[in-house]
């Protein structure tokens, strides 16, 4: 028992200099425990050792900071992301003014990421000839290391058989859009249909390395949603990034824009007529939730959207143009509600004024 004391002496007896290095040693070797846990939860090897940056030598941070700079520029060189946004067929004056203002605005979103590869169709060119022709294209551009995402916004129509995307001439099928995004070569894939009856195309699109999210639940959800309007925003808010990684992921713009959509419809105190779902494994049920219990929503939060450093800087009296376009769109909302119970006439000469209101906004906003 005398033996520890004795030990304990002999270490005192130590030079400051060999003393300094022992604790050196010892901070490594717990440095080295606590990244070799890390990296094994990260899915390394077990028994895999790793060495802090600050105790490697001259030599080798400047190796690995050489070998680094150069994954990321091999990186840089390779991956890109595409993105997609189709707008389809108002049918009426307020949907006409809406969707072409949400593809604006994400158009507008997504052209200020860095390097973004961005596509918008809207309005009178987005005939199927003409995205056809577009993913054609796409085939012999897009690199497997890219992402690409596809938002459509408008209106969907399920006759028990086929979703469709209401587009000018011939609609577009999910089955057609399945049939494109088959031949695009990117193994991360995204489509975000915001339309009614959006559930009824998960079963045609869903492929593995495809995230797929809808804003109805099923094909019998036909009324026109709000998906899209809060899909929209989660590029504007840096408060869609929950987990304040400077990044926004598909994942949570999806549970942005739908707890968005649940509040709207309990603050008017309605019947919810769309019900968001997501499925991103190519297989089984879209759900509601997504979480490690149902297997769902892994692939969609590592698909980036868009890093927030890269959200549009709008200035102050054009933040103050976007907040009053959202009032405008609330109240369209809130007198579509109300439409059964308003006198026709009343109904329209308040809808007219409102589009006219919104119009003028959009327009300064675009400026």
């Amino acid at each position: 028992m005398a033996i520890a004391p004795e030990m304990g002496s002999r270490m005192n007896l130590l030079n400051p200099s060999k003393q300094k290095n022992l604790s050196k040693q010892k901070s490594l070797n717990s440095k080295q425990e606590s990244l070799s846990v890390q990296m094994q939860k990260w899915g390394g090897p077990p028994g895999l050792r790793l060495t802090p940056w600050s105790a490697c030598s001259g030599l080798a941070k400047t190796l690995g900071t050489l070998t680094i700079l150069a994954l990321f520029s091999l990186t840089a060189a390779q991956a890109d992301t595409w993105y997609v946004t189709i707008a389809g067929l108002g049918g009426e004056p307020e949907y006409e003014v809406r969707f072409a203002g949400w593809a604006t605005d994400l158009d507008k979103s997504l052209r200020a990421i860095p390097g973004a590869q961005v596509n918008t169709y809207s309005g009178k060119q987005a005939t199927k000839e003409t995205l056809r022709k577009a993913f054609a294209e796409f085939t012999t551009k897009v690199k497997p290391d890219d992402n690409f995402a596809v938002i459509l916004i408008g209106h969907g129509t399920f006759d028990n058989s086929e979703y469709k995307f209401n587009i000018p001439g011939p609609d577009l099928s999910a089955t057609e859009l399945a049939g494109w995004l088959d031949k695009i070569p990117a193994t991360r894939q995204l489509v975000v249909n915001t339309t009614s009856a959006a559930g009824a195309s998960i079963s045609a699109l869903q492929k593995a390395n495809r995230t797929i999210i809808a804003a109805t639940r099923n094909g019998t959800e036909k009324n026109a949603t709000l998906f899209a309007r809060y899909f929209v925003e989660a590029f504007r808010d840096p408060g869609a990034d929950t987990d304040k990684n400077e990044t926004l992921s598909a994942l949570e713009a999806f549970k942005y824009a739908d707890q968005k959509t649940v509040k709207f419809f309990e603050t008017q105190k309605r019947l919810a007529t769309e019900h968001a779902v997501m499925e991103d494994t190519g297989k089984g049920e879209a759900v509601r939730a997504p979480s490690a219990e149902n297997g769902k929503g892994l692939a969609a939060a590592r698909f980036p959207l868009m890093s927030l450093g890269n959200v549009q800087k709008f200035s102050a009296e054009k933040q103050k143009l976007v907040e009053q376009k959202q009032e405008f769109e609330g109240q369209i909302d809130k007198l579509k509600y109300e439409k059964a119970a308003t006198p026709v006439d009343e109904y329209r000469k308040r809808l007219a004024q409102l589009l006219v209101q919104l119009a003028k906004i959009q327009e300064e906003l675009e400026k």
